[in-house]
């Protein structure tokens, strides 16, 4: 057996990526807006809960308070750069 073609695996490959994103926007724009506004709040959740899991980590602590605090640390001094005008959503040539 032959090993398979890299650049046949490639279009391969991005022909299933492709497809996966068409469905995922063909989904989301059937959704109501209900539908999407509790996506939203599942999707921070989880990222949340990621943060949270990661300052516990960073901080070598098994402690949700402890946890929650870095985190807020965190968001604290994403404040500040943004308020500093080091960090922006958009752009300002707009």
């Amino acid at each position: 057996m032959h090993p398979p073609d890299p650049d046949i695996a490639a279009a391969e490959l991005k022909a299933m990526q492709d497809s996966i994103y068409r469905e995922k926007i063909l989904r989301a724009r059937r959704q109501t807006p209900e539908e999407r506004l509790a996506d939203v709040f599942e999707l921070s959740n989880h990222q949340f809960g990621m943060m949270l899991g990661g300052a516990m980590h960073r901080v070598g602590t098994s402690d949700e308070k402890t946890g929650w605090e870095e985190v807020a640390r965190w968001m604290l001094r994403l404040d500040r750069v943004r308020e500093h005008g080091l960090y922006v959503t958009e752009s300002k040539t707009s």
